[in-house]
């Protein structure tokens, strides 16, 4: 997409990027043909129509001596969006988008859907909400229909045609003449009662009352339904399409918005006053109310370039973690490590392939970032690991070590500490020991883990003393970045039978987190003494 004039998202020059549309639409009704030939390009660059002729309203702009309504240009993950919502109408298939607060989503899938309608013949869209002041209350800029209707009436004459509000709008209802389209809404348990749709958005769908009614009657009414919301916990059938690996997904966090920065956050906190509140809103954590959740979202958040925040030179071991995955839903992950610092993340799927490429892949990953190690999930699929490295490493002059790591095997250290407290401490007031207190080494990895991103919030947000081996840092440049902050959160721990702290990945049935893992077998805690060569 291209944004044709300069554009500064948090101090925005709208007289600017008016100007460039009033001149541009001057020139083209010099040549009034070539408004056919736009309308052909636009319908494959529904973003660039947006960013070039669609507009938004923000009452709160008043207060900045800014215009309520202004030009919709576009950012680049919103852009994505875009892309990805018009790419699964084209394929007939389902979405779901999870979102933070206040991101401009219902401008944004209102925008999309009135561009839709204003460039192709016969589309039929459906927006449902669980309430019908949502869908659509005339003069309420909170309905989705009255988005809808100001974006229509702004767009210039030979875009919109014949269109007039007042003949080609009523209640739950807006129509396009020219192109024989149209927008229809339901509320509450009637949403897909209506009208076959060409695609259909569910808004807020994680907040439905009787979400079963909704996919009943759903599912005879599109081939393309679009659910978006924000985190309303992990028990609801929105979580757990999230999670399921079934469906197409989205995110859009806050820390994709060009216009907001971590002051912005702070003052959004104590707003909200409420981590719950804040966790899933605006961090997008499914598992803020979920009790015993291994590592809070606020403890993830502050990791993010926890090293620059701290002015920490990365330095210490280069070592890579991969997580084994099957050609089922789950994908392969691996996570690079340098010291502190979460450097490199991938995923890919295993679908179509086999171990030994993946763990090709993996040598050829550490050899191209310099990773001196490798450690892989050795527990049921990953068994054949071993042999595939073997044989990789015959083939090579320069050996690459690789190590099992077995998340049922028993714990290391056995009469350690696993509160890492000070010896005397230990001597005064003998507790349990990482034997008594872990079921096995994946509980003790991730509590490992847990403890490093507790040091973090620490040393970040509380101004604590902190040891600079203790932390841990995770790179906002990594693509993958968003899906590791989210996996973070998701694994839960309580005590088994024994008392002792057992792990679930997986709770309420989520899709297994393969960069979570990753990143664990990276900064699990290994024998000092384990050999590359005890191992082949």
């Amino acid at each position: 997409m291209i944004i044709p004039f300069e554009f500064d998202f948090k101090n925005p020059d709208y007289v600017a990027a008016f100007q460039w549309r009033l001149n541009r639409l001057e020139q083209l009704r010099k040549k009034p043909h070539q408004f056919d030939a736009l309308k052909i390009f636009y319908r494959d660059n529904i973003a660039q129509f947006i960013t070039d002729w669609g507009t938004t309203y923000d009452p709160r702009n008043v207060d900045r001596g800014l215009p309520a309504i202004v030009p919709f240009i576009l950012f680049p993950r919103q852009e994505e969006f875009v892309e990805w919502f018009i790419e699964r109408w084209k394929n007939r298939e389902p979405g779901l988008a999870d979102k933070s607060r206040d991101m401009g989503m219902s401008w944004l899938t209102t925008a999309i859907a009135s561009s839709v309608c204003l460039l192709n013949d016969g589309v039929s869209v459906g927006f449902g909400s669980r309430k019908q002041e949502y869908v659509d209350q005339i003069g309420d800029p909170k309905s989705l229909l009255y988005k809808v209707r100001k974006f229509v009436s702004n767009v210039p004459q030979e875009f919109r045609g014949s269109w007039n509000q007042k003949k080609h709008s009523a209640h739950m209802r807006v129509s396009f003449p020219d192109t024989g389209s149209i927008i229809s809404g339901e509320a509450g348990d009637g949403i897909g009662r209506g009208d076959r749709a060409s695609f259909y958005v569910v808004d807020e769908a994680a907040f439905l009352p009787r979400p079963e009614l909704v996919d009943a009657s759903l599912s005879e009414t599109t081939n393309c339904r679009i659910d978006i919301s924000t985190p309303n916990s992990m028990t609801n059938p929105f979580a757990r399409k999230r999670f399921s690996g079934k469906i197409s997904t989205f995110s859009l966090h806050w820390r994709d918005d060009p216009r907001k920065d971590e002051e912005w956050y702070r003052r959004r906190c104590e707003y909200l006053d409420d981590p719950v509140i804040i966790a899933q809103e605006l961090d997008l954590n499914y598992s803020a109310s979920v009790e015993g959740v291994l590592i809070p979202a606020e403890w993830v958040n502050s990791a993010i370039d926890a090293h620059i925040k701290l002015g920490i030179a990365v330095s210490g071991v280069r070592r890579m973690g991969l997580d084994i995955a099957d050609e089922g839903r789950d994908k392969m992950g691996a996570a690079g490590r340098h010291g502190i610092l979460i450097e490199y993340l991938e995923s890919w799927s295993g679908k179509g392939d086999d171990i030994f490429k993946s763990v090709n892949k993996a040598f050829m990953l550490c050899d191209l970032l310099g990773y001196d190690e490798l450690y892989y999930d050795a527990d049921g699929l990953g068994a054949g690991v071993r042999g595939d490295a073997r044989v990789i490493n015959e083939s090579r002059k320069i050996k690459l070590p690789v190590f099992p790591f077995r998340g049922s095997g028993e714990v290391i250290d056995k009469e350690g500490d696993p509160f890492q407290r000070s010896r005397e401490l230990r001597d005064h007031k003998k507790g349990r020991t990482n034997e008594d207190f872990f079921k096995n080494m994946k509980a003790q990895a991730g509590w490992a883990l847990r403890r490093r991103f507790q040091e973090t919030y620490r040393a970040v947000v509380q101004k604590m003393e902190y040891d600079a081996g203790d932390i841990i840092s995770i790179s906002s440049a990594l693509p993958e970045s968003r899906q590791l902050i989210m996996e973070l959160s998701q694994p839960t721990f309580s005590p088994d039978n024994t008392g002792k702290i057992i792990i679930d990945k997986t709770p309420d049935g989520a899709r297994s987190p393969n960069l979570y893992d990753a990143v664990m077998i990276a900064f699990a805690p290994y024998k000092k003494s384990r050999s590359f060569w005890d191992v082949q």
